[in-house]
Parts: structure tokens; C-alpha cells; sequence
């Protein structure tokens, strides 16, 4: 299967969780708040129950809490940046490049396997269902911070170019394992913090607390959901 292909098959994959989220937006429209505490929930879910057990699993344990560790100062970094030129909310710049910076690590292992056809349907199968809850919480985020769609469009095409690129990388290149630990920290720590600090926190005060608890009940309730879908 070409690297092109495996880049299509990505967008098409983001493009169905964003219809997925549109779908979930006009149900809470009322509710630009709720709908960033829903996404927060959801990526809370995403990390416990997909992507954090995937990665101390398969990469080096050292190397992941480094890029953790490394993901918080460039936060740090950020916020400080952003908050000194009166710049507001920049969570949704911070998924996006957690979100890219997720790709690598499984783009590299895709390049790996690319040349042993015993792996196409699996590859395709996980590239589908792997993207989808990636495209539904950055539309999330997107359509709750009022953000122009022209932006979620170039995002989704940058992703699918970054798919596609480190794909190749690793059809040609090898990347040690730490390094690649490094990155898929990086990306954690980069999620985990939005999530909770930029979503859930953020928001959590605008709203009462049982709306809270039901828009983030709700959130990880759709990621358990995807879950067992994948």
C-alpha cells in the first residue's frame, strides 16, 4: 500500500470524527462551554484508556516520562509567551501540535511494516479507527472556540502530510526507540495538560457542577465508545 494512500486514508478517517463531532455540537449548540468540557472528558479518556497503556507498553518508559516532563515546560513556555502578548486560549494550537506530534511514532512503525504485505489490512484497519477520535476532538475544540473551519481544514490536511511524510521516513530511516519515547511523552503530556487545564478547568467554573460532571461524564463515555470500536 502507498504512502499516499495511507495519508488519504487518514483524512478521510479525521473527516469522520469531525462530522461525528458536528453532529455532537448541534446537540450541545447552546453550549460553547459545555461542548470544550465534553472534548476535555473525551481526551481524558482517550490517554487512560488507549494511549497511555499503548505506549508504556510498546515504547521505553524512561523516554516517555522525559518527553512528559518536556511537554509541561513547553506549556509553561507557551502560556507564559502567550498570556505576556494578550493572546487568549491557545488550547487549541497546543492539540493541534499534540496531535502531530502523536503521528510520528505511529507513522514511523507503519513505514516499518510497509513493505510486508501480511500487514495491509491491519495497517488500514488502525489508520482508519485510530484517526477518528484524533478529528473528533480537535473539531470539538475547534467549533467550541469559535475557530474559522478553514483552519480544521489546513489541520487536517497538515496531519495527513505529516502521516504520510513520517511514513516515508520510516520506510527509509530508522529512529531509535528512545527518541521515539520521547516524542509520544512529548504528545502526552501536551494532551493531558490542555485537556485538563485548557477544557475541563477552563470551563468548569462558567458552568454549574452538575453540567460539568455530565458534559465530562459524557466526554469519556464517547471515548470508551471509540474504544471499543478500535
Amino acid at each position: 500500500m502507498s504512502v499516499l494512500i495511507l495519508g488519504g486514508l487518514l483524512f478521510f478517517s479525521v473527516n469522520l470524527g469531525a462530522g461525528i463531532a458536528w453532529l455532537v455540537a448541534k446537540i450541545f449548540h447552546h453550549s460553547d462551554e459545555g461542548l470544550a468540557l465534553l472534548c476535555g472528558g473525551f481526551l481524558v479518556g482517550l490517554l487512560t484508556l488507549d494511549i497511555i497503556p499503548a505506549a508504556f507498553h510498546l515504547y521505553n518508559s524512561a523516554g516517555i516520562a522525559l518527553g512528559i516532563l518536556m511537554g509541561y515546560m513547553f506549556i509553561l513556555l507557551v502560556n507564559k509567551s502567550l498570556h505576556s502578548s494578550n493572546q487568549y486560549r491557545p488550547s487549541v494550537y497546543l492539540l493541534t501540535i499534540a496531535l502531530f506530534i502523536h503521528t510520528i511514532p505511529l507513522s514511523l512503525t507503519i513505514g516499518n511494516m510497509l513493505g510486508d504485505p501480511s500487514f495491509t489490512v491491519s495497517i488500514t484497519t488502525s489508520t482508519i479507527l485510530h484517526h477518528i477520535p484524533e478529528g473528533f476532538a480537535i473539531t470539538s475544540i475547534f467549533i467550541a472556540q469559535g475557530q474559522k473551519m478553514i483552519g480544521l481544514l489546513l489541520c487536517f490536511i497538515g496531519l495527513s502530510i505529516c502521516f504520510s511524510f513520517f511514513i516515508w521516513i520510516g520506510n527509509h530511516l530508522h529512529l531509535n526507540m528512545k527518541a521515539q519515547s520521547v516524542l509520544l511523552g512529548v504528545s502526552i503530556g501536551l494532551i493531558a495538560l490542555t485537556s485538563v487545564k485548557e477544557f475541563i478547568l477552563h470551563n468548569i467554573r462558567l458552568v454549574s457542577i452538575r453540567t460539568s460532571v455530565t458534559f465530562v461524564l459524557t466526554g469519556y463515555l464517547l471515548s470508551v465508545a471509540f474504544h471499543l470500536m478500535s
